[in-house]
């Protein structure tokens, strides 16, 4: 399949610059994965679309305030350094602009000297080893002098509010340069009436690269080379979403993410096994699903990988029709915008009372 498959036209001012007032009320398109059928509902709705038995799984991964601003040690130019990789306690792998001013033994300051940083290594692909020196706790250091890593579809500079909503309310395991964005839209009410119509919920963590963010140039989608990620699945998790499978329960993935982990640790029956590992999976229409029988995402970028594994779930045709109607109504798009569900069931099940 060619890359220009997955194209679609869409207005600037669809991208979402920030997130809906309310988690829960951002709009929800619900998608027949078969027929293509959709309907228009708000994301508060979702428990209305889930049925007892299924298992949702959801990305507990934490987005790090990964971005550093500072300045040279030596001549107090700026630079910008931001996190990609942990590799120990003092090193990671890095991305930093301008790449010119990072040159191997280069010293750079942040936070007025609460963070110190010097280049260790110049990677082939440009990417930068970095040491750093500090007192006291890294994390702590970070969450003090860093921000957050908002996409680059986000013209706005990060705000406090940011700090909250770039993160789902789940969040727990530091490690991420990305927000699982299917999974900002849930609050804890939502959950809970989740859980009580008898939806297991399941835990995983996969930590989100700027890979995330990498356009397919490739004119041939085959030849596109996938990033790789950190993933674990912990046994609790793998029990409820086996469990699932075995009683005729769904397995419903939040978010693309939590799609690519449940895929990359399937076995031939769609069973999953418990651990840590890395994913490099990539999805693409052709693909047979394994594990996952529904998926909860937003809408993605033009020919990106995102949308090739939604058209791989949905069907090309039914999901480039489900964003012309995404467009006409006026739907906001990206990580701060509204929410799609890949389902092969349009029923509405309301809770009573």
């Amino acid at each position: 399949m060619k890359r220009t498959d997955f194209y679609y036209e869409l207005p600037e001012e669809l991208i979402a610059q920030s997130p809906a007032p309310n988690r829960a009320d951002s709009r929800l398109m619900v998608i027949d994965r078969n027929s293509g059928r959709l309907l228009d509902r708000r994301f508060y709705d979702i428990v209305n679309f889930l049925r007892e038995g299924d298992c949702l799984v959801l990305n507990d991964t934490r987005v790090l305030p990964a971005r550093l601003l500072g300045v040279r040690e030596d001549t107090g130019g700026a630079i910008e350094i931001f996190l990609l990789k942990r590799i120990d306690d003092i090193r990671w792998e890095t991305l930093v602009k301008p790449g010119r001013r990072a040159v191997k033994g280069r010293r750079f300051v942040f936070g007025g000297g609460r963070l110190r940083a010097e280049i260790e290594d110049v990677l082939d692909d440009a990417n930068r080893i970095v040491r750093f020196e500090f007192k006291g706790d890294f994390m702590s250091v970070l969450d003090a002098v860093g921000s957050v890593p908002l996409p680059p579809y986000i013209k706005k500079a990060p705000t406090e509010e940011d700090r909250e909503r770039y993160q789902t309310v789940y969040a727990k395991n530091d490690g991420s340069a990305a927000a699982p964005t299917a999974g900002l839209h849930f609050t804890p009410e939502l959950l809970d009436r989740i859980e009580k119509k008898g939806v297991d919920l399941a835990y995983i963590t996969l930590h989100v690269g700027l890979g995330t963010f990498r356009p397919v140039k490739e004119e041939n989608i085959e030849d596109h080379r996938m990033h790789t990620e950190y993933y674990n699945i912990p046994p609790e998790a793998a029990e409820k979403i086996n469990a699932a499978r075995d009683r005729g329960g769904r397995v419903v993935a939040v978010g693309t993410t939590s799609c690519r982990t449940l895929e990359t640790a399937a076995g031939s029956d769609g069973r999953v096994a418990a651990g840590d590992g890395s994913s490099g999976i990539f999805i693409y229409p052709g693909y047979r699903f394994k594990t996952v029988d529904a998926l909860i995402t937003n809408f993605h970028l033009p020919e990106s990988t995102l949308l090739m594994l939604v058209s791989a779930l949905a069907g090309r045709e039914n999901m480039l029709a489900a964003y012309r109607h995404a467009i006409e109504e006026r739907y906001r798009f990206f990580s701060y915008g509204d929410a799609s569900f890949i389902t092969d069931d349009l029923t509405e099940r309301k809770q009573e009372g």
